[in-house]
């Protein structure tokens, strides 16, 4: 892409997120995730109204009546973006990609935290670490990482979500806000790693997709092309097994999303591309 081309979009992105992140997110981003990083400050007597969960067992034991631990609010955050961008989301029908609006919603977030002051960084992923940007503040970051995820062109086209929350783990020692964007339809076994790292990281899986990726149309036999493989074979969509068996395929990818984060204590998003993620955001942050 030419810079000319390339920064006509950046600025065109600027202006729809950055619009939205200071007049509707950056409150509700705050809001939502502030006091998820936290300092130990002192133990003191427990008073009434106090959160009987920050009651310290230990100190309390020792003295035979209830101590509270007390926390000071951290000045600022570390927020991670970590993006797929395998070739399932050059997928589109409704005259938006799905990487479109990844981009989208990733920028969103962005100045959503730098409203905050909070640092950003950036993990692009296919089966492989494609691109770390260490977290930093400021707005040439945020344009930084807008730039990328408009222009990087990944090696690989597959998914591997485990492998990324491990690249996450290895690299990310402190606590940070982490808002994983994909589609989700990967056939890794993620469950171990998401576990490991939830622990650690307030995670957030936001899963992107297109109306026509849930059910397969009756058209015909039609060539199709896997968009992580790049194999293409003929498809009798007309048959009834076929379609059935694509749609279970389907929702078991999706149900095992739902399944895991929730158990892992992960929260979820789910947008369609036709969608406004702005309300699906925004009912995210306000039920947090």
């Amino acid at each position: 892409m030419e810079t000319k081309e390339l920064l006509k979009k950046v600025r065109k992105i600027e202006i729809k997120t950055r619009r939205l992140s200071d007049h509707i997110f950056s409150g509700e981003y705050h809001t939502s995730f502030k006091g998820r990083g936290m300092t130990f400050s002192e133990v003191r007597q427990y008073q009434y109204g106090d959160d009987v969960r920050a009651i310290d067992w230990n100190v309390t034991a020792r003295y035979k009546e209830p101590y509270v631990k007390v926390f000071e609010e951290e000045r600022e955050l570390t927020m991670m973006l970590m993006v797929d961008i395998s070739g399932s989301e050059s997928f589109g029908t409704k005259n938006q990609l799905k990487s479109e609006i990844v981009t989208e919603i990733a920028a969103t977030l962005a100045f959503s935290a730098t409203q905050n002051n909070d640092k950003i960084g950036l993990i692009l992923f296919s089966d492989q670490i494609e691109l770390y940007i260490p977290p930093k503040k400021g707005k040439s970051h945020v344009l930084r990482i807008i730039r990328e995820l408009i222009e990087f062109e990944p090696k690989s086209q597959q998914t591997n979500i485990g492998q990324a929350l491990q690249f996450l783990s290895a690299t990310q020692k402190n606590k940070a806000i982490v808002f994983m964007i994909s589609d989700f339809i990967t056939d890794d076994d993620y469950e171990k790693t998401l576990k490991i790292a939830s622990k650690k990281h307030d995670i957030t899986g936001v899963r992107v997709f297109d109306i026509r990726e849930t059910e397969m149309p009756n058209i015909g036999l039609v060539a199709m092309q896997d968009a992580e493989t790049g194999q293409t074979q003929w498809v009798n969509t007309g048959s009834k097994n076929v379609r059935l068996q694509y749609e279970k395929y389907y929702q078991e990818k999706v149900g095992y999303f739902k399944d895991i984060f929730s158990k892992c204590g992960a929260g979820t998003v789910h947008t369609r591309v036709d969608e406004s993620y702005v309300t699906k955001l925004l009912g995210y942050f306000k039920s947090r």
